[in-house]
């Protein structure tokens, strides 16, 4: 996740302290899952709607770890936002289109897509080609259009299949 946001993030024209602090703050996007049970999160089928409720609370949860430290405000923004979706229908705050702090939009897009090409304990990883085509399904839904154009846009070049080739195993989380 840290390595495919800062490449979207150096597409986006943003300064290398940004891209690093970027990527240092999303290594830390799901910290608040310390705080849900591994009951649910390793659970090998579906949540039911209280475990997924409980699910819906690492945002929250994040933010009570990370305290209010200056130091931490992206990592908290993106933690707290990352489930937020473009049309608004997102967690926990509902917010919509650019109300969404672009570091979170961000995050939430490289978050699915390693969601998606990864063995999780509920689903098998689902190839490149398959995972590309849903997040063109949800642009503009799930996901801010222009961040899913530049994301697109480093699959086709090879980006994003050059930093997988790098962490073969699944890494560069």
């Amino acid at each position: 996740i840290r390595h495919f946001s800062e490449a979207v993030a150096h597409r986006l024209g943003q300064t290398e302290r940004e891209i690093q602090e970027l990527g240092q703050a999303s290594l830390l996007h799901d910290l608040g899952k310390l705080g849900i049970p591994d009951a649910i999160i390793r659970k090998p089928g579906k949540l039911t709607a209280e475990e997924f409720n409980e699910i819906k609370t690492h945002p929250a949860l994040a933010l009570h770890i990370l305290g209010d430290h200056p130091r931490y405000t992206l990592a908290r923004q993106i933690a707290y936002s990352h489930h937020e979706k473009w049309d608004g229908n997102g967690y926990p705050q509902g917010l919509k289109g650019e109300e969404i702090p672009l570091s979170a939009r961000i995050v939430a897009i490289t978050d699915v897509f390693d969601a998606l090409t990864s063995v999780r304990p509920y689903k098998t990883a689902w190839t490149l080609e398959a995972t590309i085509d849903e997040l063109k399904r949800c642009r503009g839904s799930h996901f801010d259009p222009q961040l899913i154009d530049v994301f697109i846009e480093l699959y086709e070049q090879g980006i994003l299949q050059g930093i997988i080739s790098r962490f073969p195993s699944g890494e560069s989380h």
